[in-house]
């Protein structure tokens, strides 16, 4: 068992922080910048709150943390009242926001000053692989911490891995997104085409599910997708976020990446046709104006 905080309590981090208190027993404090949300999560699963992220973070082995974005991760670190402010030298700070690889190696030093280590751990699974504790988690940073921070992960992981040195979690999370982008648009398109050619989608599905052409996306959407329910998930605004993320590194690395670029704009017309907060799979709609 060890002490642990966890800041921020959405639809990933309110059920990935209920593992740790559930399945791994370990001594939890929370954090919310909604304050409600932090007390409603202690009531559920016991626990305590924190009214700052430097006071959830005091004392603890390990700070979980699962925001928005850059800034957001920013604000909860090194902002007033900040994690960073608060944890003890030894401690491991484990970010699953999906975020830049820039912010990741920028807490990493800043750590590193501090005399604590940090390891960029973003997700994969969506809130179902969050809430049935089955979440793949990208991890980068030294071997040493990671190995001290798996055995927490493990609570809500079903595949933990260290790909490399800071900042690689966070680049294999927009590989993950670059190939989802792709194959969710070419699902849409199989999709949109049966239709319009008068095929069986049930039939064409049970067939070309068992060949080259499987996936998790056709295994899990087609059928909603057919029926035009896109509830059942990861946002476009926040897939918006993760392409902006994925192209912006791509200049910085000299990546070529038409398709994504192109989906991105796809998802951006999702957005004006009021589907900021459908999910990915919504890309048929568009399709079907």
């Amino acid at each position: 068992m060890a002490k642990v905080a966890f800041l921020g309590l959405g639809v990933m981090g309110y059920p990935m922080a209920g593992h740790l208190k559930a399945k791994g027993g370990h001594e939890l404090t929370v954090y919310n910048r909604t304050a409600a949300k932090a007390e409603k999560w202690v009531t559920q699963h016991g626990g305590k709150s924190a009214p700052t992220p430097k006071a959830a973070a005091e004392g603890q082995d390990f700070v979980m943390c699962c925001v928005g974005n850059d800034n957001d991760l920013r604000e909860v670190t090194l902002g007033a009242n900040g994690a960073f402010a608060g944890m003890a030298k030894g401690a491991v700070f484990v970010d699953h926001t999906t975020a830049s690889a820039e912010i990741a190696r920028e807490l990493f030093a800043e750590g590193k000053k501090r005399g604590f280590d940090c390891i960029d751990a973003p997700v994969s699974g969506g809130q179902a692989g969050a809430e049935n504790g089955v979440l793949t988690v990208m991890c980068g940073g030294e071997a040493g911490p990671y190995a001290r921070a798996e055995p927490v992960i493990a609570a809500y992981a079903r595949m933990c891995k260290l790909l490399g040195a800071p900042g690689a979690g966070q680049l294999t999370k927009m590989v993950n997104q670059i190939c989802i982008a792709g194959l969710v648009q070419g699902l849409a398109e199989g999709v949109h085409f049966a239709k319009k050619a008068g095929l069986d989608l049930e039939l064409v599905m049970s067939v070309i599910s068992k060949g080259a052409a499987q996936s998790w996306q056709m295994e899990n959407r087609w059928k909603t997708m057919n029926e035009g329910k896109f509830d059942f998930g990861f946002a476009v605004d926040w897939m918006r976020k993760d392409m902006s993320i994925c192209l912006g590194e791509a200049r910085k690395n000299g990546a070529n990446l038409p398709v994504t670029a192109l989906v991105d704009q796809f998802y951006a017309e999702v957005q004006k046709m009021g589907g900021k907060r459908w999910d990915t799979s919504s890309l048929l709609a568009r399709l079907e104006r």
